[in-house]
Parts: structure tokens; C-alpha cells; sequence
């Protein structure tokens, strides 16, 4: 059979090539650009940040990275000052004494209640108070049930008032405690410790101060009740007339 004459032939298949050559940059333009790519961008590691605690006094922290934004204030009164201090609450402080020695299901029954500011709080925490009284001294022949649970109170005053403890106390008074807490959350936790400790060994002593520093502090809420005004209408007029 004969060859096809065109595969046969030199010079067709010159012209082909040149005519492939000359198609290439026709598709190539044709062709949609495809967008170039960007190189990625580094990403810079942040730092990691140690999430620091404190206090709180009225919902506010009182630390932010490690600084201290308002100093904690001293209580108003000692532990050991029985009688108070010389001022307009003088006549309270008195009766904050003797709630202490006598009736002290009372007064940190009071002590709940302000705290609290619920009017309901009294009775329920004055009775279980009472009830821990009595078995510490039916069973141990002392008060020393009753602290265990009580001690909270104390932590809950320094917190709200934002107050000093017995820890940063020594340490203001003698430097003898800095060195033993690290952070706010160690220090935190000493204090509480401290507050368990004050109410277990002079408990007496830690209700009476509680008492006065919530009665400068806060209300009773009996007395939060809003003011009622009463509208009394005024008397009826006669309009007279001029007699001739």
C-alpha cells in the first residue's frame, strides 16, 4: 500500500511544528490568569500570661497581674477591744459585749442577718448556732463545735470591706509573715486559716469585733424599707360672699 504522502513528507511536518509553536502563546493568552499566591504569614507566638487572684471587695478583683489596685484597710476596732472605742457607737459596742459573753447564738445570729441583709437569716442561723453550742458543751464541756462552722463569717467581713487578716496584719505590724506567702492565692488561703484559728481560740472575742465592724458598716435591714408618704388631702373651703 502506498504512504500516506503527508507523513512521508519533510517539509509538512516543518509546518506543523512551527504551526504548534505559533498555537502555544495564542492558549496561553487565552488562558484565564490564575491569581499568584502570597506567601503565608508568620504567626508570632504570644506570650503565655500567668492567671493571677485577689481579693474582691463588692464584686471588684483587687489584684491585676500581680498590682494591688486599692490597699486593704485595718478593721475598726481590735480583737481584744471589748468595750469598743469612744464614738456614736459607743452604746452599740456595749451591746455587742454583752451579746458576746451571755447570748453569743444572738449576736452572730445579728452578725448573718446584716451580712446578709435577708431579715429571714436571723432565726435560721441563731437556732443552729444554739444547737452546736449546746453539744460542744454537753459533750467537750467548752464551745468548740460551733466555731468550726461559724468561721466563715469572719471571711465573708473581710472580703466585703476589703480588711486586712491576721497574716498581713503581722506582717504591717513585725514583717514576721511575708515571706511565707508566694501569691494572692496562698495569701488568701493563710488568712482563712487565720480566721479559722481566731474564731476557734478567742471566739468571743472575734463575734464581738465582727459585731462592730458590720454595725458601722451596714444597716439593719429592717431599717432599708422604703419611706411611705401619705397624701392627706386638703380641708374643704366655703367660699363666702361679701354681705351688703
Amino acid at each position: 500500500m502506498a504512504n500516506n504522502p503527508e507523513e512521508s513528507s519533510p517539509l509538512l511536518a516543518g509546518t506543523d511544528d512551527a504551526n504548534k509553536k505559533d498555537s502555544e502563546p495564542i492558549a496561553k493568552s487565552q488562558s484565564p490568569s490564575l491569581p499568584a499566591k502570597q506567601p503565608p504569614v508568620p504567626t508570632v507566638a504570644q506570650p503565655q500570661v500567668a492567671e493571677t487572684y485577689g481579693w474582691a471587695a463588692d464584686g471588684l478583683p483587687l489584684s491585676v497581674m500581680g498590682q494591688p489596685i486599692m490597699g486593704r484597710t485595718p478593721w475598726n476596732s481590735g480583737l481584744c477591744s471589748c468595750f469598743g472605742r469612744s464614738d456614736e457607737f459607743c452604746s452599740s459596742d456595749l451591746e455587742v459585749c454583752l451579746l458576746g459573753s451571755v447570748a453569743p447564738c444572738v449576736l452572730y445570729g445579728s452578725n448573718v442577718e446584716r451580712l446578709g441583709s435577708t431579715t429571714g437569716s436571723f432565726y435560721n442561723h441563731c437556732l443552729s448556732y444554739a444547737a452546736l453550742y449546746l453539744i460542744g458543751n454537753s459533750f467537750f464541756g467548752w464551745n468548740c463545735v460551733a466555731p468550726w462552722f461559724s468561721y466563715t463569717s469572719r471571711t465573708a467581713i473581710r472580703r466585703m470591706f476589703n480588711l486586712e487578716g491576721s497574716c498581713e496584719a503581722l506582717t504591717r505590724h513585725c514583717g514576721c509573715c511575708g515571706s511565707l506567702v508566694e501569691d494572692e492565692m496562698q495569701r488568701e488561703q493563710c488568712e482563712t486559716a487565720c480566721d479559722f484559728a481566731t474564731h476557734v481560740l478567742c471566739h468571743p472575742c472575734s463575734l464581738c469585733q465582727e459585731g462592730r465592724e458590720i454595725r458601722r458598716r451596714l444597716p439593719h435591714p429592717a431599717f432599708n424599707a422604703q419611706p411611705v408618704v401619705v397624701m392627706i388631702p386638703p380641708g374643704g373651703q366655703a367660699m363666702g360672699r361679701d354681705q351688703p
